[in-house]
C-alpha cells in the first residue's frame, strides 16, 4: 500500500460516539493519515441530522462537485472532518430514504450471498440499511473521481455495516474490501446468555447457537461479509479463535493501537492528576458524609455496563473480601465508572457540593439517580454484599452511573480527565475481544489489572517477560468459567500487595505500566492494518500481469481534493 491507494472506512461509529469501535478508529485515523495522506483517507458515518454534533465539523465547499452529482443519484450527505486527532475527512450519508429499497436489498443478498434476512428485527434493518446507503457512497464517489485504478479499498467494520461490504461486491467489484469484526455476533451471545464460552469453545456451532440465541440475521450477515471479504481481520488472537470456531473462516489480526497524543506528561501530568484527585475526594467526602484518609487508595473499573462480560460481578465481590481482609490496613475507595440507565444528577448531592447543603445524606453510593434502581445488578451487588459506606469500613463504593463527558452535574470532568487521580484500575473482564480501558489506564501512568480473557492482556503477557503481578505494571489474571473466586482472591491480594508499597515503588510502577501502552501505539500498530491492505490489494491478482497503478500525480488530477486544512480553519 502505498500514498497512490485510497481507503474509504466505514462504521456506524463514524463521529457517533457509542462504544469501543469508536476509540479504534479516530486513535488510528492520524496514523493511517500520515501514510496515505489527508485526501486518501475517508470515514462515513450515519448522518442523523443532529447539527449539533460535537464530533463532526462540516464544510460545504469539500467535494462540492461530487456531492452534487451524488444528490442526483439520490444520496443526502454531508461532508466536513472528524473533531479527533488528524481531522480525516468524513462523508455523512441520511440511509433513511433507502428503506424503500430494503425488501429488494434483501433479496439481492440471499441470492448472490446467501444472507438471511427472513424475520429480522430491531437493529437489524437500521443497520442493514446504512450499510447499503454507504455501499452506494463508496460507489458514486469512486465512479465520479474515477480512482479505482490507483487501488481504492472499502473497510467495513463489524456486522452492522456488513450488507455495504456486500453492496460493493456486487455493484462495484473492483473496489477490495476489508471487514474487520470487532467481537462475533455468536460469540458475544453466548456470553450475554450466561453459557460457558471457554469450556466447550470448540463444540460449538455457529449456525446452530447464533439460531439458538436469536441472532441468526447478524450471524448470517457477518458470515456472509467475512468469507466474501478480499481480506477479513479481527482485533486479537481471541477472537481470532472466535471466527475460526463461529465464523469457519481464519482472520488476520490486526491489534487495536493508541493514539497518546492528548496524553499530558511531566509536570502537566502531575497538575492534572492534582485536579482529578481533589475533584473526586470532594464528591466522595460529599457523598459520604465524612473525610477521606489521605492515603486512601483510590481504585476504578468502567466501561460498558455488562455484568459478567466487563467482570463487574467479580469486582463487586473483591471489594466485599477487601473490605474484610485483615492485612488491609489503608482505606480503599472504589468508583465503578459504568453509565447506566441513568436519570439525572443527585440534587442533594449538588447542593452538599456548592456548600448549599449541610444534612448527611441518606444514600451514600450512587452519585446520579438511576432508573428503576431495583433491577440495577450494581446496587443490588453493593447492598447485598452490605458494602453502604460506613466510615468503620476500609472499603467505600462511589457509583458513577453516567457518561463522563465533562456535563454530567456532579463531577463535570472527563473520564480522561479523572483517570489520571486515581491509583489503580481493575478490569476483570470475562469476555473482551481486545480492551481498551486497561490500555488507556497504563497510557495515563496508572497500574491496572485485566484477564488473560481480554485481547489486551493476553497481548500483554505475551509481551512481558518478567512476573504478571501489579508489580510489572499490570497484573494478568487467568480467567476460566469456572475459577471465579480464584479471580475474587488474585485481585483482592494484589490490591492488598499495591497498599503496602512505598511512594518510590508505585512512582516504578507507574513508569512499567506506561511502557506498555508506548510498545502498542498506532505508530507500531498500524503496520498490521497497511499490511491487511496489501492482502486485500493482491487478492485475485498475478504478479506477473499486474497493471501498474498511476502515479499520484495522474490520480489526483482527476479526484476533487478536499482541502481539508483551509476549511477546518473555518468557523
Amino acid at each position: 500500500m502505498d500514498k497512490d491507494n485510497y481507503v474509504i472506512e466505514t462504521s456506524w461509529e463514524v463521529c457517533n460516539k457509542n462504544g469501543g469501535i469508536y476509540t479504534v478508529l479516530s486513535t488510528h485515523a492520524k496514523a493511517l493519515g500520515d501514510i496515505l495522506g489527508e485526501d486518501h483517507l475517508i470515514f462515513i458515518g450515519p448522518d442523523f441530522g443532529n447539527e449539533d454534533n460535537i464530533y463532526f465539523k462540516e464544510n460545504k465547499s469539500a467535494l462540492k462537485s461530487w456531492k452534487a452529482a451524488a444528490a442526483k443519484e439520490g444520496l443526502a450527505v454531508r461532508v466536513g472532518t472528524w473533531n479527533v486527532p488528524g481531522n480525516p475527512l468524513v462523508i455523512l450519508v441520511d440511509y433513511k430514504p433507502f428503506f424503500s429499497e430494503r425488501d429488494a436489498f434483501y433479496g439481492e443478498m440471499w441470492e448472490k450471498f446467501g444472507v438471511n434476512s427472513l424475520g429480522a428485527v430491531g437493529d437489524y434493518h437500521d443497520c442493514a440499511v446504512f450499510g447499503m446507503a454507504a455501499g452506494k457512497v463508496v460507489e458514486s464517489f469512486v465512479n465520479f473521481n474515477k480512482c479505482v485504478d490507483a487501488g481504492v479499498i472499502a473497510h467495513f467494520h463489524e456486522w452492522q455495516v456488513a450488507s455495504g461490504l456486500l453492496y460493493v461486491k456486487s455493484r462495484c467489484p473492483q473496489v477490495k474490501t476489508v471487514f474487520t469484526t470487532h467481537a462475533t455476533t455468536t460469540g458475544r451471545s453466548i456470553c450475554f446468555n450466561n453459557k460457558q464460552l471457554y469450556a466447550y469453545f470448540t463444540a460449538y456451532n455457529g449456525d446452530q447457537m447464533a439460531g439458538e440465541l436469536g441472532v441468526a440475521n447478524k450471524h448470517s450477515i457477518e458470515k456472509a461479509a467475512a468469507h466474501n471479504a478480499d481480506c477479513f481481520t479481527t482485533v486479537s488472537n481471541l477472537t481470532a479463535d472466535e471466527c475460526k470456531q463461529l465464523l469457519d473462516i481464519p482472520a488476520f489480526v490486526t491489534p487495536n493501537g493508541f493514539e497518546s497524543d492528548f496524553v499530558p506528561t511531566g509536570d502537566k501530568l502531575e497538575k492534572v492528576r492534582k485536579n482529578a484527585r481533589s475533584k473526586m475526594t470532594k464528591v466522595a467526602e460529599a457523598l459520604l458524609g465524612y473525610k477521606l484518609q489521605k492515603n486512601a487508595i483510590f481504585v476504578a473499573t468502567s466501561g460498558r455496563f455488562e455484568w459478567r462480560n466487563k467482570g463487574l460481578d467479580v469486582f463487586v465481590k473483591s471489594l466485599k473480601q477487601l473490605d474484610e481482609n485483615p492485612n488491609l490496613d489503608r482505606e480503599v475507595v472504589a468508583f465503578i465508572m459504568v453509565p447506566s440507565w441513568v436519570k439525572c444528577p443527585r440534587k442533594d448531592l449538588q447542593e452538599k457540593l456548592e456548600s448549599k447543603g449541610k444534612n448527611q445524606l441518606d444514600w451514600k453510593v450512587p452519585t446520579h439517580e438511576v432508573n428503576e434502581p431495583w433491577n440495577n445488578e450494581i446496587l443490588n451487588a453493593i447492598g447485598y454484599y452490605g458494602l453502604n459506606n460506613q466510615e468503620c469500613h476500609k472499603v467505600k463504593v462511589i457509583y458513577v452511573p453516567c457518561l463522563l463527558d465533562g456535563n454530567d452535574g456532579i463531577f463535570n470532568m472527563s473520564y480522561y480527565d479523572l483517570l489520571p487521580g486515581l491509583d489503580l484500575t481493575v478490569f476483570a473482564s470475562y469476555y473482551e475481544p481486545w480492551g481498551y480501558t486497561p490500555l488507556e489506564s497504563v497510557a495515563f501512568g496508572v497500574p491496572t489489572i485485566t484477564t488473560d480473557k481480554a485481547g489486551f492482556g493476553l497481548w500483554v503477557k505475551k509481551e512481558s517477560k518478567k512476573s504478571d503481578s501489579i508489580s510489572n505494571g499490570v497484573a494478568v489474571v487467568n480467567r476460566t468459567d469456572f475459577n471465579f473466586d480464584e479471580v475474587v482472591s488474585r485481585i483482592e491480594n494484589e490490591v492488598v500487595s499495591f497498599s503496602k508499597m512505598k511512594d518510590a515503588d508505585v512512582a516504578k510502577i507507574s513508569e512499567k505500566a506506561k511502557t506498555f501502552a508506548d510498545k502498542a501505539s498506532w505508530d507500531k500498530f498500524i503496520a498490521s492494518y497497511v499490511e491487511a491492505y496489501d492482502k486485500a490489494l493482491s487478492k485475485g491478482v498475478k504478479k506477473s500481469a499486474a497493471k501498474k497503478a498511476p502515479s499520484a500525480k495522474q490520480t489526483t488530477e482527476t479526484v476533487e481534493k478536499p482541502k481539508r486544512r483551509s476549511c477546518a480553519k473555518k468557523k
